[in-house]
Order: C-alpha cells, then structure tokens, then sequence
C-alpha cells in the first residue's frame, strides 16, 4: 500500500449546499467550511467527502456518455422506500429504479448538483 484514501472530492457550483445534501443523507457533519470547499466527516479518518467550487461546472448525465457519471457513492439502507422520501426532500431526482424479482434492489438518484448515487437495500 502506497496511501490510503483520505478525501473524496466533487466538483459543484454549490460547495455549501451539496455538503448540507451530504451531510444529511450521510448523518456526518460538517467539518470545515470555506468560501470555495466544504467537508463533511472526520478530517483525521476515512471517509471525509469534500466539495469544490467549480465554475462552470457542467452535471454529469447519466447514463449519456458524453457526459458521463464521473464518480458515484453507494448507500446501503434498511427501508429504501423511507430512504428515497427523505432524498427528494433534500433535493435528489430519482434516476432509475432496479429490481431482482419482487424486490427493490436499488434505485439510482442525482444529487442536487447532478452526480448519480444509489440507494441500495442492505441485505446483510
């Protein structure tokens, strides 16, 4: 092992907004807020998810490969159906829903800025 992973960055117009998206979806806080980057999670421990500002950023399209996902996280969730309520309330789109047989199995969301995420049922 060279490193370890530290910080996942995306790029946004809204470094603020899209950490308050985050940091609710995720039950992390916020932990360093600047004009141009915002973090959420332990600056000493995986993960820490930050934000920066992008001036003319342009959202991801997904599934359009011309402009493709960039980048997604994985949410595991016990009620993906109160999961998905709370989501769009925070500003999310639902994208795309999957199923194997009767269940749902996940269902792909774009943030408030546009990168795809999923919410996935933990079957654990």
């Amino acid at each position: 092992m060279i490193g370890r992973l530290h910080t996942f960055v995306y790029d946004c117009p809204d470094p603020g907004a899209l950490a308050e998206f985050y940091a609710e979806l995720l039950g992390r806080p916020v932990t360093l807020r600047e004009e141009d980057w915002v973090a959420i999670g332990d600056q000493k421990a995986w993960p820490v998810l930050a934000f920066q500002r992008a001036e003319g950023h342009r959202a991801p399209a997904w599934p359009d490969p011309e402009r493709p996902q960039q980048a997604h996280l994985d949410v595991w969730v016990e009620d993906i159906d109160t999961a998905e309520q709370r989501v769009l309330e925070l500003g999310a789109t639902l994208l795309r829903t999957e199923a194997k047989g009767a269940t749902v199995w996940f269902r792909v969301y774009a943030d408030p800025a546009g990168h795809p995420f999923c919410l996935e049922y933990d079957a654990r």
